[in-house]
């Protein structure tokens, strides 16, 4: 018989009992003041999925209902949509059966079911050592991360990469005055009213999710010195025509952010190169996070021959047989 639950309630730090006996775990929303705290778990990953980052978390809790509590010494994040959903535990892998347990406990006594939303395969295999034959996984390509290698990407050498180069050399020739800046104090605001533009010459404002993701790329402007963010432009006849923001994550730059005006050929292809050629010299590899289903995104994505994917997936438990609920 598989036995799912603990065998004793569980009271360490942040869980306490309320009036009905139930556990309570004290949630939140992630503020910029929690960095500190947020980062002694997440550094503790060793994972180079781009989702969670203490930028990409802050970032993104603005515009979605997500909260986080610590929970048998591991961050816990609580996503509220249509279901309640949880990322998988962050901390200390000798935690996570503890936390699992606990959180086990916290959905049954509110009859939530227990599901994990983002989970690696290398998350998954964890849960499956811990809990054998519990929990299933369905992965979802469109959520896949796309991952390369950066050397590879800073010097688009190879006959795999002809038709790159061959795009780079003729924007080089286009436009000779061009220049790769890192963002600083002084061109911010430049890549700021760019992206506003940008914003509004790609209809934003009548598509919800494009608007968001808008409002979050003006905010990693905005807080690029408090979030530790890397970020480079690449300007042609004294303007910014493409940006670029990510950061190091252990051996892989995360490439969060970017944008570049679509009249400008070639201006992609340049700012994706220069970025990597010149802020992750120390990165063995570069996520460029998802293509969200997008056609065009995938194809282009796939272009630049990611060494490896990252799937991830929705983990839920496996319904028990009549036989197992009577053992």
């Amino acid at each position: 018989m598989r036995n799912f639950w603990p065998k004793a309630a569980l009271t360490r730090n942040f869980i306490t009992k309320n009036r009905k006996d139930f556990m309570e775990i004290e949630f939140k929303r992630t503020e910029l003041s929690d960095r500190e705290k947020l980062n002694h778990y997440l550094n503790k990953q060793n994972s180079r999925s781009c989702e969670y980052t203490f930028a990409n978390i802050y970032l993104w809790s603005r515009h979605y209902p997500m909260e986080f509590g610590i929970l048998e010494d591991m961050a816990v994040f609580k996503t509220i949509g249509e279901e309640t959903m949880y990322a998988f535990p962050m901390g200390d892998r000798k935690n996570l059966h503890a936390c699992v347990d606990a959180l086990t406990v916290w959905c049954a006594e509110r009859g939530l079911p227990l599901a994990f939303h983002s989970v690696t395969e290398e998350q998954f295999a964890m849960l499956e050592e811990e809990f054998p034959g519990r929990f299933q996984v369905e992965y979802f390509r469109d959520e896949a991360d796309y991952v390369y290698d950066r050397e590879k990407l800073a010097t688009l050498s190879g006959k795999k990469y002809h038709g790159k180069k061959n795009h780079l050399n003729k924007f080089f020739r286009t436009y000779p005055d061009w220049s790769y800046e890192r963002i600083i104090d002084e061109n911010v605001e430049e890549c700021f009213q760019m992206a506003l533009d940008w914003r509004n010459a790609n209809g934003c404002e009548d598509d919800p999710e494009k608007n968001q993701e808008m409002c979050v790329t003006l905010n990693y402007l905005r807080l690029l010195k408090e979030l530790e963010m890397r970020g480079g432009l690449i300007r042609t006849g004294g303007r910014v025509v493409a940006f670029s923001i990510g950061e190091q994550v252990g051996d892989t730059m995360m490439v969060h952010i970017e944008k570049a005006y679509a009249d400008v050929e070639g201006a992609y292809t340049v700012i994706n190169q220069q970025f990597v050629l010149h802020e992750a010299g120390d990165c063995q590899y570069v996520n460029r996070e998802d293509d969200t289903g997008d056609e065009g995104l995938r194809k282009a994505k796939e272009s630049y021959r990611p060494v490896f994917m990252i799937q991830k997936g929705i983990v839920t438990e496996k319904e028990q047989t009549t036989e197992e609920r009577n053992e």
